[in-house]
């Protein structure tokens, strides 16, 4: 049931990262270098989350990936993680270093947890700058999600 829910919030996640990064291809021009950044930045802590996990090599936790690469992320990311919930137990506790290399140990549900909502405190940073630049910010409200099903 637990990892129904969490695959349920790894399809949201998806999607509005998919609509994030194709209004990113389109306006490119527009969108902030602090945009970009943040955009990067949810896609990379996400790849971290899943190697860690998956004892993979990790990404920075702010580079700048290719424009034409984010898609292919955003999609690998799902697809490591939806992985991740077909091999492991939600309960198994995983060690791990920061970004500074000070050991902490979680559970992966927490760990899955974190990144979602990592994620969605940074697409609302963007969408205040999305409007502060002149776009339309894209509506990433989970209950919307739902609602256009």
């Amino acid at each position: 049931m637990m990892k129904e829910h969490f695959k349920d919030l790894l399809e949201y996640n998806l999607h509005f990262n998919q609509l994030l990064i194709q209004n990113f291809m389109e306006n490119n021009l527009v969108w902030s270098e602090k945009s970009k950044s943040l955009l990067n930045h949810i896609l990379n802590a996400h790849q971290i989350w899943n190697a860690r996990i998956l004892n993979q090599r990790t990404f920075e936790v702010w580079q700048i990936n290719f424009d034409e690469s984010l898609l292919k992320i955003n999609s690998d990311n799902f697809n490591n993680t939806l992985e991740i919930l077909n091999q492991k137990e939600l309960t198994e506790i995983i060690s791990y270093k920061n970004s500074i290399g000070k050991e902490f140990n979680n559970t992966i549900q927490e760990v899955l947890f974190h990144f979602l909502n990592h994620s969605t405190y940074h697409r609302g940073q963007i969408a205040l700058l999305m409007k502060q630049g002149g776009l339309e910010p894209i509506n990433t409200d989970y209950i919307f999600y739902k609602r256009d099903l």
